[in-house]
């Protein structure tokens, strides 16, 4: 079972991110950030991967670039989830599923008030 983190804001669809490593931040980087709009830290990371382009050598910039693409890989989700707390939202439950719709439908089961803000009228119990 896989972990994901609920993070909630009033009058708005609950965001599930996922816990652990992120595959998608290790290969993409700063775009994966940017399509979680991350900005700060896709911004921040963009900006540490031009520096490093243009101030290292070859030699060092292969391997501070696969190091950054490995701390991205790592940290990506707390970022998201950063990023998320800036814009009001507040991490408000951790649910344990097999995908993404298995959590968000364990996360409604547990807490139907929020089906009411975001599904359409008639379909929420």
């Amino acid at each position: 079972m896989k972990t994901y983190t609920a993070h909630l804001r009033p009058r708005a669809a609950p965001v599930l991110v996922k816990d652990g490593f992120s595959w998608g931040a290790l290969l993409f980087g700063c775009l994966w950030l940017f399509a979680w709009r991350a900005w700060i830290p896709a911004i921040l990371a963009l900006a540490a991967g031009v520096l490093i382009g243009a101030l290292t050598s070859d030699g060092a910039r292969v391997a501070l670039e696969f190091a950054l693409a490995v701390l991205l890989g790592l940290v990506g989700r707390d970022l998201v989830g950063w990023s998320l707390a800036r814009r009001g939202y507040t991490l408000a439950h951790v649910v344990a599923a097999r995908d993404g719709d298995a959590a968000l439908a364990r996360l409604l089961a547990a807490r139907p008030d929020l089906a009411a803000g975001f599904l359409p009228p008639g379909t929420a119990r």
